[in-house]
């Protein structure tokens, strides 16, 4: 499940404007785990951050690097950071591959009108500040590419994101309408 996205700094003004805060991330085409991400917290006010990607607990031989929505808020796993350290990650799009005709074919989706996305995340903090991203089920569009898709918080639902209790945000989890997906081949 989503391994890799996309950041194009040229969103920084946009996500900047939103949150009332200064956002600079630098263009990453292929953004993978264990790599930098720049999520948005909330503390007192909304601030970026840095993080790495990907969570390696010592009893785990993979790297962790989503959380199933339906279950972070009460897994031990993530339900404290559920609780108390919720982020979201800008971006301009995520990449799924498929295999067709035997060749593994790679797919860039975006928002339709190439606005930003913000992948809903939690944090881990240890010597450095760890991140998984939240997945859900897909929409029909995106089922035909993978089992699951990350969960995406829309512009007018951010603040909630960061503000409802845990128990409230089972709406957000929900796939983005289909009609605002666009999807190409890389």
């Amino acid at each position: 499940m989503c391994g890799r996205f996309s950041v194009d700094s040229r969103t920084n003004k946009i996500v900047s404007n939103l949150f009332s805060t200064r956002f600079e991330a630098e263009t990453n085409a292929d953004l993978r785990p264990t790599q930098n991400v720049s999520p948005i917290i909330k503390l007192n006010t909304y601030q970026q951050m840095n993080a790495q990607w990907g969570i390696k607990p010592n009893w785990s031989k993979k790297l962790i690097i989503n959380a199933q929505s339906e279950t972070a808020r009460t897994k031990p796993m993530f339900k404290q950071a559920f609780q108390y350290q919720r982020c979201l990650v800008p971006c301009n799009g995520w990449f799924e591959w498929k295999t067709e005709n035997g060749k593994k074919v790679k797919y860039f989706f975006e928002h339709a009108d190439k606005s930003p996305l913000y992948m809903a995340g939690i944090l881990f903090q240890h010597e450095v500040t760890d991140l998984v991203t939240m997945t859900t089920t897909p929409n029909t569009k995106c089922a035909q590419y993978h089992k699951r898709m990350l969960v995406f918080v829309e512009d007018n639902q951010v603040y909630y994101w960061f503000e409802a209790e845990p128990d409230a945000l089972t709406s957000l989890f929900e796939p983005l309408n289909e009609n605002t997906i666009s999807i190409s081949t890389e």
